[in-house]
């Protein structure tokens, strides 16, 4: 089971239109995704138009299991909404004597699943750090600016003090460039500048799109409401690089051993 955190202590620059979109791809790869929000705006929730009773906060308090927070969207995609409680997460966290490591050790239950996909909020506290301490993967997701590119230095600072910290091992295994316009000279620059900096982690870049910004209001992956615009294009060929990363993985393990 890989288990990846869409992260990036910037807003505005595409987590949740990627956490979306990359869960929606690989479901329809048949591959089982459970999406999970932690943001307490709920944008997973909007996005596809979802509404539950409970959430991970619910779960943290020792109110209900799990598993009962778990919808089942489609075949393959299960999702964990958020809400606003969440945000009393942060409060209740703090004052646990295993704060640090409470959530980490509640998604830790979770098994079933080829994927497990976390939309990390813009925000570096303790909530997010648990999040991170049980991920073994990170996307960076990075808008193609100047502000993008200084934003993508402080993230390898903050997984490198999370893995010191926690005794981690969490990894930075692809850095998506998002809001592309090829017109505009700041994206092409600053897109050859990460490529040149983070050889081998680059995903494809997504285009900037209209599509993408109109499928939340339809409540529907880019997949189901264009899939034939270049925001599908682009977040199919991701999805299509990230199984073919785990094809590799294996097929280096089995070398190993």
């Amino acid at each position: 089971m890989r288990t990846i955190a869409i992260i990036n202590h910037k807003g505005g620059v595409g987590k949740t239109t990627t956490a979306v979109n990359l869960s929606a791809g690989l479901s329809r790869e048949n591959k089982k995704v459970l999406l999970i929000d932690l943001d307490p705006q709920n944008n997973v929730g909007v996005s596809l138009d979802l509404k539950s009773t409970f959430n991970l906060y619910d779960a943290m308090t020792g109110k209900i299991p799990l598993k009962d927070c778990v919808l089942h969207l489609a075949k393959n995609f299960d999702v964990i909404t958020s809400k606003e409680s969440l945000a009393k997460a942060e409060f209740y966290l703090s004052n646990q004597p295993n704060a640090r490591l409470l959530l980490k050790e509640l998604l830790s239950s979770i098994e079933g699943y080829d994927f497990v996909i976390i939309d990390c909020p813009p925000s570096l506290g303790v909530l997010n750090q648990n999040v991170l301490a049980y991920c073994k993967e990170a996307f960076i997701t990075t808008s193609t600016d100047f502000l993008g590119m200084d934003a993508l230095k402080k993230m390898f600072v903050i997984v490198d003090k999370i893995n010191e910290n926690y005794n981690h091992t969490l990894k930075v295994t692809r850095i998506v460039p998002t809001l592309f316009d090829k017109r505009t000279k700041i994206c092409k620059d600053s897109l050859k500048d990460m490529k040149k900096e983070h050889n081998g982690l680059l995903s494809v870049p997504i285009r900037y799109n209209s599509k993408l910004k109109e499928a939340p209001k339809k409540g529907k992956s880019i997949f189901s409401y264009a899939k034939n615009s270049p925001g599908a294009k682009d977040y199919g060929a991701l999805v299509e690089d990230v199984i073919n990363m785990g094809s590799l993985r294996i097929v280096q393990e089995m070398v190993v051993e």
